[in-house]
């Protein structure tokens, strides 16, 4: 039994982490973020830590070869790039932790699948048993075959269910800001938030959309949704930029912070 995560400090003797990276974070011009990321990964596992990454990113790398220049609107032609986008994604992967011999698995999930106690009970023990096994599970949104009925939304609400389904120690939600702010970080007067004590309800806060590049569909309101449901069943939440992962996975002071509930 891992001890809880109360501050970042303990973050690096976690026992079980879910890191969650946003498609621009590892997409199109930032595809070389792979990489880092993964060697912030490996570093991890190395030290017994049991790595889960939720990653976005299906469509957007599908896009160039379905020749499309912007996110495409239609549901079948999101499925479309997402079945060839996830095929070159896990292979990006894997071909980066190949030089750490650290084995990747694809789990593709639906929010039926979480919802539905059969199907949530199967994807649990596939779950533990590749952590058992020393595998890094993959997971994305099964986008070639969820509807706009039943789709999460975004990946940070998957990375929440995901850290409820496993029981995570600590998420860690990555993106192209390096902290929560009082307001968009581009706004005059913007003030980092270091901590949010599971009581806050960051009334006052100010949130902008889902940034610059388009590709992903959750912004600042969808992380704080998600951190407040992990909080809430006893997961503490990082909110980092992609390009600190390496530093926020050692418990570095750096990102925003949501302390758990005790349950």
């Amino acid at each position: 039994m891992s001890s809880p995560v109360l501050s970042r400090s303990g973050i690096p003797s976690a026992h079980r982490i879910v890191v969650k990276v946003g498609s621009s974070s590892i997409s199109g011009a930032n595809a070389g973020q792979i990489a880092p990321l993964v060697d912030a990964l490996a570093a991890a596992h190395s030290r017994g830590t049991e790595v889960i990454l939720v990653s976005s990113g299906a469509i957007a790398t599908g896009m160039p070869y379905l020749k499309l220049d912007a996110r495409p609107t239609d549901l079948a032609t999101q499925q479309a790039a997402a079945a060839v986008g996830q095929n070159v994604l896990i292979y990006r992967y894997q071909d980066s932790l190949d030089r750490f011999q650290i084995v990747a698995a694809q789990v593709l999930l639906t929010a039926g699948d979480l919802e539905n106690p059969t199907h949530r009970g199967n994807a649990q023990r596939a779950m533990e048993r590749l952590l058992d096994l020393r595998i890094l599970p993959i997971v994305n949104e099964n986008d070639t075959v969820a509807t706009h009925e039943i789709r999460f939304g975004d990946n940070d609400r998957l990375a929440a269910l995901v850290s409820q389904l496993v029981r995570a120690d600590l998420l860690v939600l990555l993106s192209d800001i390096d902290s929560l702010y009082t307001r968009p970080p581009e706004k005059p007067g913007a003030r980092r938030i270091a901590d949010v004590p599971f009581e806050d309800d960051l009334a006052g806060v100010e949130f902008g959309d889902i940034g610059s590049a388009g590709v992903g569909t959750g912004g600042a309101g969808t992380k704080v949704a998600a951190a407040k449901l992990a909080a809430a069943s006893g997961t503490p939440v990082l909110l980092a930029s992609t390009r600190d992962v390496a530093a926020a996975l050692v418990g570095a002071e750096l990102g925003t912070f949501f302390a758990a509930a005790t349950v």
